[in-house]
């Protein structure tokens, strides 16, 4: 059932408002850091209040105004993208107040166009998620590369100019190649609006024409999702502040890619037109590839933040390994692990931005001991890096698991080894950094000398490290339901269509 209802534009919204009232507040960092503040529970509590009409079959739709004659500013909330809108809007809340205690403990300057260009990033990433068509969704992909921009340039010295022109040129370039393969889709289908199943068939096109459209719209969302070769973007990005990574990573932009697979996979194509092209094999060797790559390249970083990078290329090419695999699970598993991801990755960032703000460290060779005087933080960093390595009762455990089905659905059990490797790889490149903190003594004559932080750096940690706990051992106790959410978007793209599965 369709409901004609405004929320969703209002939450976005609420993010653009908070953009333009943190810009006005310049001269007043308390009323600044507020706006932001009761922007991101507001937005969280216009999306929540939409969840049980979702699992209950509702389908939320507005249009603003029409962009042509037949394609219109639509958004429609149904259950892929409430699985999105819930997630970022539920994690802007630790990661904004984590922000303030960041920004103000390590004496950042330009703090109002922060936060600024922090809202908007989130507003446009709720874009995103709610999208009804592809032109909708185009949009909102590129307001998110300019909102982060800025974001990206934040230090505003040589080497942030550099990273942030690469950003920029990746990212620009991959909206241009969306926009191309969205026009070829409109041409040959007349229509833009994401189906459940897919709404190209293979009697509308030449295979081949076909097959350059997915090819463009998925090396699109790759460039974001930083599947290699077209990763390069990702690791020169971590000289922009810790939040600002923290959101790259776990709520926006790097997120936005794998959802702009998903969506292009389940939405466009569909299954069974993508068995008959079969060219969804490819996409999932380059995922595969990508993985264990990755994992082997994050061993050899000692900068934390370049290891959780590398660490995020892969564990971002299990949401699109599992889409391609096509399976009721495997999609299960890509869209549980976008959630999983997100909680224990944004975790790891906020961990290692306490560890800058203390201790002034960023390389792992020098960080023996610091548990001692840390324990919250690096045991919150213990947690994420178990749930990153699949362990069971924490969040992780849970995605892998379905992915892993799902391959095994598809008679696919090789990418299940990738996927045990790669378990395997992030025990080595994540637990080491624990060992060192926990089990190694502080050097004798300790030359750092550790800051404070604020509880507004600690409690957003405890939050997210606490809440991949719950989602781990029962993810149906904790609003919004994502799992069922999960099952919910995996039926409506999988439906109808048993092709290969169990061959």
């Amino acid at each position: 059932m369709t409901i004609i209802d405004a929320r969703p534009f209002i939450a976005i919204g609420i993010a653009f408002l908070a953009a333009l009232l943190v810009s006005m507040s310049n001269k007043y960092p308390n009323i600044r850091e507020t706006w932001s503040a009761v922007g991101s529970i507001t937005m969280f509590g216009v999306i929540i209040s939409m969840v049980n009409g979702v699992l209950n079959g509702v389908t939320y739709e507005y249009t603003l105004f029409n962009l042509t004659d037949t394609i219109g500013l639509t958004m429609r909330v149904d259950p892929a993208g409430m699985i999105f809108a819930a997630l970022a809007s539920l994690l802007w809340i630790p990661i904004n107040f984590y922000s303030i205690g960041y920004m103000r403990n390590n004496h950042e300057g330009m703090q109002t166009g922060y936060f600024a260009a922090f809202a908007l990033c989130i507003g446009a990433t709720m874009g995103i998620a709610m999208a009804s068509n592809l032109l909708t969704f185009f949009v909102f992909y590129e307001i998110l590369t300019i909102s982060s921009y800025p974001l990206v340039l934040h230090e505003r010295d040589e080497e942030a100019l550099l990273a942030s022109r690469k950003y920029l040129a990746y990212t620009l370039v991959s909206g241009q190649l969306f926009l191309a393969g969205t026009v070829g889709v409109y041409c040959i289908a007349g229509t833009m609006d994401f189906t459940p199943g897919g709404f190209l068939r293979i009697d509308m096109a030449p295979a081949w024409v076909l097959q350059l459209l997915f090819v463009l719209m998925i090396m699109a969302g790759s460039v974001k999702a930083a599947v290699m070769p077209l990763h390069g973007w990702l690791p020169a990005a971590m000289v922009a502040p810790t939040p600002v990574s923290a959101l790259l990573h776990a709520v926006a932009v790097v997120k936005t890619g794998a959802f702009a697979v998903l969506r292009v996979l389940g939405f466009v194509f569909g299954p069974k037109l993508l068995s008959e092209l079969g060219i969804a094999d490819f996409l999932a060797w380059a995922a595969a590839l990508t993985i264990l790559a990755s994992s082997f390249i994050a061993i050899r970083q000692d900068n934390l933040k370049r290891r959780l990078a590398f660490s995020t290329i892969g564990q971002l090419s299990y949401i699109v390994l599992g889409g391609a695999l096509l399976t009721p699970l495997a999609v299960k598993g890509a869209y549980l692990h976008l959630v999983a991801h997100a909680v224990m990755k944004i975790t790891l960032f906020m961990c290692a931005g306490c560890i800058i703000v203390r201790t002034h460290l960023h390389d792992i060779s020098e960080m023996d001991g610091i548990g001692h005087r840390m324990p919250v933080t690096m045991g919150c960093f213990a947690i994420a890096s178990l749930g990153i390595a699949g362990t069971p009762f924490i969040v992780g455990f849970i995605s892998k698991w379905n992915l892993a089905m799902g391959a095994m659905q598809a008679g696919k059990p090789l990418f299940v080894a990738v996927w045990v490797a790669s378990a395997i790889l992030a025990m080595a490149y994540l637990m080491p950094v624990v060992r060192m903190a926990f089990f190694k003594p502080e050097p004798v004559k300790d030359p750092r000398k550790y800051g404070s932080i604020s509880y507004c750096m600690l409690i957003p940690i405890c939050f997210t490290a606490i809440l991949a706990l719950i989602l781990g051992v029962d993810p149906e106790i904790f609003p919004p339901d994502f799992y069922k959410l999960c099952e919910m978007a995996s039926a409506g793209i999988t439906a109808g269509w048993g092709g290969g599965w169990g061959d």
